[in-house]
């Protein structure tokens, strides 16, 4: 193998050691998983040889009487240090660095492999890794970028920040099984994009950080596709392919994604004139009868708030899960983090109300965030300093224990249970001195339509009252009224 001309440290070289196991995992990008039409609940992983390690420059043959091979952009992550029996929190601490890589397939030979990918997989040059280590202590587990090209055009882009799996947790997970030692590889999982190539084509991977500072790359893994001159012999399994084979080598579509729901300025402006009492009734004129949030209210006293949710689910406290959870960058710290501009942090305590669930310090990351809202059906830490900081916090009130008094910050954006409603990512969270409302994106439009026709309604019967009219009739309105309501709007209209 020849070493990478790029500056840097050189992933593949002759004198190099091979690394005692390289580490394959399957689905791990969400968009893979809907091109393969299944999620997994948890990883699983096969192994490539030794020898099917590349470097930069390297052709791959695509054996003679075959059709499918194909590309797999991927993350590569090396062992630093020995890990064994360590917990998804400390399992990035044993990654000592990343680079690109290209977990290449032959799908003639996958049928007969049982699942052990061993002969589609483990070929001479099948592994091409680099050009260039990134030291891991330089970017964020959940930052890094791969993308690959062929024959020049981009074809793979996504981010660990999807990932099913994060970095850490294969780390963690493979580590109950058996040692993972200094210089073995994982290969993380390809997005969707992955495909055929053939003779005479290019693949490049590249692997970076854009958003850590320097913005860290491998450079782009160059592989060149040539024909293969022998064939297989009759002492072993021949290649053979089907419908199936070709459909998912070269990448079955993903369905087109429905339109996504965008809370426009606008309609935030249309919110702060209707009240929550207000679009609650016209919920429940569809059938939406648990879409309050039951128990919680303001941390001062006129707040309201509009905007998307972004979840965070706490489960009840356990030891060992606290400490397989609880430490680090944990799920909680992680919501608070990752909240964008708009967004409602809305928590599943299980109505727990025993301890505090944000305290001042998350509160004000939210804040600087942009946040609209926090809303929790637990209790509040440092409630005093959390309501100086301005942002709108609806919980069950004030506690000082912390979180793991009572809880464990298991997961985010997911669907969870807040005071007795379902809340989806992506949900429209309103608020106001009456509690919490969600709003399913789809009925956003509608149901705000209507809620502004009824405040209008309601402001032309207070007027009537507060000139001497009785309410009999009038509210809510019968014939009489309603079209007297209805000419003199129409009339003010033109």
């Amino acid at each position: 193998m020849t070493a990478s001309t790029d500056s840097g440290v050189p992933v593949v070289t002759d004198d190099q050691p091979r690394p005692g196991k390289i580490i394959a995992v399957h689905l791990n990008y969400p968009s893979r998983a809907a091109q393969r039409g299944r999620t997994p609940s948890q990883p699983s992983y096969f192994l490539k040889p030794g020898s099917s390690l590349a470097a930069t420059g390297d052709t791959i043959e695509r054996p003679l009487g075959t059709e499918l091979l194909a590309f797999e952009g991927e993350v590569a992550i090396r062992i630093g240090t020995a890990a064994r029996w360590v917990s998804p929190a400390d399992g990035w601490s044993h990654v000592d660095a990343v680079t690109a890589a290209n977990d290449f397939g032959l799908y003639d030979l996958r049928a007969a492999d049982k699942g052990s990918n061993l002969r589609n997989k483990g070929g001479d040059g099948y592994t091409p890794l680099g050009p260039r280590w990134i030291p891991a202590s330089d970017v964020d587990p959940a930052g890094l970028r791969v993308r690959t090209w062929v024959d020049g055009e981009l074809v793979q882009d996504d981010s660990t920040g999807t990932l099913l799996f994060d970095l850490g947790r294969l780390v963690a997970d493979l580590s109950q099984h058996l040692t993972l030692e200094p210089g073995d590889v994982i290969l993380t999982g390809t997005p969707a994009g992955s495909s055929v190539v053939g003779p005479g084509q290019v693949v490049e991977v590249e692997v970076d950080a854009p958003e850590a500072p320097g913005a860290p790359t491998s450079g782009r893994l160059v592989t060149t596709v040539t024909a293969g001159t022998r064939t297989f012999g009759d002492f072993g399994s021949k290649p053979a392919v089907d419908d199936t084979q070709r459909a998912e080598a070269w990448g079955t579509p993903a369905p087109a994604p429905e339109p996504a729901f965008t809370l426009t300025d606008a309609m935030r402006e249309r919110f702060a004139g209707v009240a929550v009492a207000t679009l609650s009734a016209a919920l429940r004129k569809r059938g939406y009868t648990d879409v309050f949030v039951e128990g919680v209210f303001g941390n001062h006293p006129g707040d309201r708030f509009v905007g998307t949710a972004r979840t965070l689910r706490l489960i009840p406290f356990r030891p060992d899960l606290f400490a397989s959870h609880g430490g680090g960058f944990n799920a909680q710290k992680h919501a608070f983090d990752a909240v964008e501009p708009g967004e409602v942090i809305v928590v599943e305590a299980r109505g727990e109300r025993g301890t505090g669930t944000v305290g001042d310090v998350l509160a004000l990351r939210a804040h600087v965030r942009g946040a609209a809202a926090i809303v929790t059906d637990g209790g509040v830490r440092d409630a005093d300093a959390v309501a100086e900081i301005g942002i709108p916090v609806f919980s069950q009130g004030p506690h000082p224990s912390v979180l793991g008094r009572r809880h464990v910050p298991w997961e985010t954006d997911v669907t969870v249970a807040c005071g007795g409603a379902a809340v989806q990512p992506g949900d429209v969270v309103v608020g106001d001195g009456d509690g919490v409302l969600v709003i399913p994106p789809a009925l956003v439009e509608e149901v705000l339509a209507e809620a502004e026709a009824q405040e209008a309604a309601d402001a032309w019967v207070a007027q009537q009252v507060a000139a001497g009219a009785p309410v009999d009739g009038l509210f809510p309105m019968n014939a009489e009224w309603r079209a007297r309501y209805e000419r003199e709007t129409a009339g003010g209209a033109g």
